[in-house]
C-alpha cells in the first residue's frame, strides 16, 4: 500500500464485513448508507484471494466487522495485512449485553445463544474456520445492525457517547492484541538462559527434577522446620511443619509467611520465590514460547471481568524484572517504554470529578504531592491509604489514613465508598465509559433484613462483593484509558511510517511490542525514536481527553529510551 493510496479518505466511511460462506469468504458492505452491493466480493478463497481484496479495500479505511478478530486478523497480518479500524462483534456483545442502559431484547435473534456463546479463537489453529467448521456462518450483518440498534437506544446522550467509545476501543485493543502477538517481543534465548543458569541453577536433567538451587535450601530449611522429611512443594507439609514449629498459621501464601518471625521464613520465602520463576519463566517457558528470537504471548483484551487483559498462557502479564535483560531491542532498533505513574489513583480524580485530587494528581508523583500538601506524613502513608480507598480498608493503620483523606477528598473516596455499597446491596456498577459488573448471585443478594440471626457469614460475603465493586469502578476506567492509549498510538506510529516511507510491513515499522496494565514497549528503528516519543506522548494525552474530556486530570508518563527492558 503506498503512502498516498493510505491518505485517501472517501467522504463516508465504508462499514465491511467478512463472513463465512461455506468454505468461503464473503466481504461485503454493510453500512446503511450502501444502495447497492456493487462493493461486494463474494465467494473468496481464504488466503490469497481474501488478502488482497482485504487489502485493496483497506485504501479507503473501512471500518472491518467480524466476528472474532482473533478468527480473521492474525491471518491478515501473516500475509502483510494491515487494518486500520474493525469492530469486533463477540467483545463488543459482550459490553452491550450487561450494560443497565442497553435495552438487552435487542440484542435477541435466532443466532443470540450462539453469539453469547462464542469464545475467542485461538491463534495456532490450523486454518482459518477450524473452531466453527461445523457451524453455520453467523450472521454478521444482523448482529451488526442489533448492536447499534441497541446502542441507539440508550437514554442519556453522555452515556451512549461514552459506551460507544468503550467499543471502539475494545475492538481497536483487539487488533492491538493481534499484532502484539504477531511483532513479538525481541528475547535473546541465550541470555535469558545465562540468567535462568545464574539464578536456578544448571537445566535439570528431566522435568521431574528441582533446579539445583532449589535442592540447595531444602537441607537447611527442614533445620530450621524441625522437620526433615518436609517437601516443600507440598502447601499441606509445609503447613504442618510450621505449625509443629509453633507458629499460628493458616495457609502458606508468601503476604502471610512474610508477617512471620522465625529462621525457616527466609528460606521459604526463598524457597517459593524460586520455585516461582523456575515454573513460571523458567526452561520449559523457555522451549515452549521463545522462537526466532520472538515472544509471543497471545492476549485476551477484556479477559478480565474488569476489562482488564489477559493472557492465554506464557505470564505475559507478570514478567519477571531481573529476567528483563534478556529483552534486548534488535541491533539498529531501540525501545521507547513509556508507564503511567499512579494510573488508578489519577483516573479516581478523573471520573469522581475531585477537583482538588485532580490538583493533587497535577504532581508527576501523586503520592509525594500529597505529603507536600500535608495531606500525610509520608509517601508510603499516601500510597497505603489510596490503595485501602481503593480494597477497602476499614481499619487499622491503613483506614485511620482513608479516613484522613476522606476529609480532604471527599467526592472521590465517596465515589468508591458508593460502588461499595452498592455492591452490597447486590446491584451493579459501571466504569466511567460503562462497562458494568456482573450481577452478584447467591445469598448476599437476598435483602439484609431477611437474612437469618446466624448470617454473619453472609453478611461477610456481602461485604466482599462491595470490596469488589470498589475496586471494579477503577480498575476497569484504567483499563479503559490504556486501551484508548494503545489505540491512539498504534495508528499515530503507522500514520509516522507512512511520512518516513518506512517499509510496507509491520514488524519493519515502529510498532507496540509488549503491554502490562499501564505499561508499553515500544520497538522502534533508532532514526524515528524521537518521533515515537513524542506519539507516545500525544496518545496519551488523547486518551485523557477522549475519556475525561475537559476535566484537569493529569495522568504523566515517563519514557525512556533503551536497548534493554531493564534499563528503563
Amino acid at each position: 500500500m503506498t503512502p498516498a493510496a493510505s491518505a485517501r479518505r472517501p467522504d463516508t466511511v465504508r462499514v465491511l464485513a467478512l463472513q463465512r460462506n461455506g468454505d468461503r469468504v464473503d466481504l461485503l458492505r454493510i453500512d446503511r448508507s450502501a444502495s447497492d452491493d456493487a462493493d461486494d466480493a463474494r465467494g473468496l478463497r481464504p488466503g490469497t484471494e481474501l488478502n488482497q481484496a482485504v487489502a485493496r479495500a483497506e485504501s479507503d479505511a473501512p471500518i472491518w466487522v467480524w466476528d472474532d478478530t482473533a478468527r480473521w486478523y492474525p491471518h491478515l497480518l501473516r500475509a502483510g495485512v494491515r487494518v486500520r479500524r474493525a469492530g469486533d462483534l463477540r467483545l463488543r456483545r459482550q459490553i452491550l449485553r450487561r450494560s443497565p442502559a442497553v435495552p438487552v431484547g435487542l440484542l435477541d435473534g435466532v443466532d443470540a445463544a450462539r453469539w453469547d456463546a462464542l469464545a475467542p479463537a485461538s491463534d495456532d489453529a490450523a486454518a482459518l474456520f477450524d473452531l466453527h467448521e461445523q457451524d453455520a456462518p453467523l450472521d454478521i450483518r444482523a448482529e451488526w445492525i442489533r448492536q447499534n440498534a441497541a446502542l441507539a437506544a440508550v437514554a442519556d446522550p453522555e452515556a451512549q457517547r461514552r459506551l460507544r467509545l468503550l467499543l471502539t476501543a475494545e475492538s481497536s485493543g483487539a487488533l492491538v492484541a493481534a499484532e502484539l502477538s504477531h511483532v513479538g517481543l525481541p528475547v535473546r534465548a541465550d541470555e535469558h538462559a545465562r540468567l535462568l543458569r545464574d539464578t536456578i541453577g544448571e537445566r535439570p536433567l528431566s522435568a521431574a527434577s528441582r533446579p539445583s538451587a532449589l535442592d540447595r535450601l531444602i537441607p537447611p530449611l527442614r533445620a530450621a522446620l524441625g522437620s526433615p522429611d518436609v517437601n516443600p512443594d507440598v502447601p499441606a507439609q509445609v503447613l504442618a511443619a510450621l505449625r509443629r514449629a509453633g507458629l499460628d498459621v493458616t495457609d502458606t501464601r508468601s503476604w502471610t509467611l512474610s508477617q512471620l518471625d522465625h529462621p525457616a521464613i527466609p528460606l521459604l520465602l526463598e524457597y517459593k520465590r524460586l520455585a516461582r520463576l523456575a515454573s513460571a519463566n523458567g526452561w520449559r517457558w523457555l522451549d515452549t514460547w521463545v522462537h526466532d528470537g520472538r515472544y509471543r504471548p497471545t492476549y485476551l483484551p477484556g479477559g478480565v471481568v474488569t476489562g482488564r487483559w489477559a493472557a492465554q498462557g506464557g505470564g505475559a502479564l507478570s514478567y519477571p524484572a531481573g529476567l528483563r535483560s534478556a529483552v534486548r531491542a534488535d541491533p539498529g532498533w531501540t525501545f521507547l517504554v513509556a508507564d503511567v505513574a499512579q494510573l488508578e489513583p489519577r483516573v479516581l480524580a478523573g471520573m469522581s470529578r475531585d477537583l482538588a485530587m485532580a490538583e493533587a494528581a497535577g504532581d508527576s508523583d501523586l503520592y509525594q504531592g500529597l505529603v507536600d500538601r500535608g495531606a500525610v506524613q509520608t509517601r508510603d502513608d499516601a500510597k497505603l491509604a489510596m490503595l485501602g480507598a481503593m480494597y477497602g480498608a476499614t481499619s487499622g493503620e491503613s483506614g485511620r489514613l482513608v479516613a484522613r483523606l476522606t476529609e480532604l477528598f471527599p467526592l472521590a473516596f465517596g465515589f468508591v465508598e458508593q460502588a461499595a455499597k452498592a455492591g452490597e446491596r447486590g446491584e451493579v456498577v459501571q466504569t466511567f465509559l460503562g462497562r458494568a459488573s456482573p450481577a452478584p448471585d447467591g445469598f448476599w443478594t437476598a435483602p439484609l433484613s431477611d437474612l437469618p440471626t446466624d448470617g454473619e457469614a453472609r453478611l461477610r460475603e456481602r461485604r466482599k462483593w462491595g470490596r469488589f465493586t470498589r475496586n471494579f469502578v477503577v480498575q476497569g476506567t484504567g483499563a479503559e484509558w490504556a486501551s484508548c492509549w494503545m489505540a491512539t498510538l498504534r495508528n499515530l506510529l503507522w500514520e509516522l511510517s507512512e511520512r518516513e516511507d518506512l517499509p510496507p510491513r509491520l514488524e519493519q515499522r515502529p510498532h507496540l511490542a509488549f503491554f502490562l496494565h499501564d505499561e508499553i514497549v515500544v520497538h522502534a528503528p533508532q532514526g524515528v525514536a524521537g518521533a515515537v516519543a513524542e506519539a507516545v506522548d500525544e496518545a496519551a494525552a488523547t486518551a485523557t481527553r477522549l475519556v475525561f474530556g475537559r476535566f484537569p486530570v493529569r495522568l504523566p508518563l515517563k519514557t525512556v529510551q533503551v536497548d534493554s527492558w531493564a534499563d528503563a
